[in-house]
């Protein structure tokens, strides 16, 4: 599982919440980070499903959790297969029509939109397979 630590900021009837999380890079947490210029961190709201039964307020202070598995698939979905989308349309491209690389470059870029235009369209069967969930924190 990977996991953040967050703030409830907002209570859902559904049974979700709004969730503040503060995500930081690997040198944020750097003793040196104050003389550094590459030390970032930035706030992130997102919805989670909270687990229990157990009374929740806002700013409660929770841990949001996610399959790791569910951060391999959003790599694979979100970078990988629109690069191997574009190769693609390279490769056949020059293989089967033989015309400029300026026509081919532009082509593999129009094939990587509409990549992520389709992939838009799955939007809302998407976010309900990378749901988030969260548990009170054991303070």
């Amino acid at each position: 599982m990977i996991k953040h630590d967050g703030i409830i900021i907002a209570l859902n009837e559904d049974g979700t919440a709004l969730v503040r999380i503060v995500q930081t890079s690997a040198c944020a947490t750097c003793k040196a980070k104050a003389m550094c210029a590459s030390a970032e961190s930035a706030e992130k709201e997102m919805t989670v499903v909270l687990l229990g039964d157990e009374q929740w307020a806002v700013g409660d202070e929770v841990e949001v959790m996610v399959q790791q598995k569910m951060g391999w698939k959003a790599v694979v979905l979100a970078y990988l297969l629109p690069f191997f989308v574009m190769l693609a349309v390279i490769f056949m491209g020059n293989a089967l029509w033989n015309v400029r690389e300026e026509i081919l470059g532009t082509a593999a870029l129009c094939a990587m939109a509409l990549y992520y235009i389709v992939l838009g369209l799955f939007k809302d069967r998407l976010q309900k397979e990378f749901s988030f969930t969260a548990k009170k924190k054991n303070n």
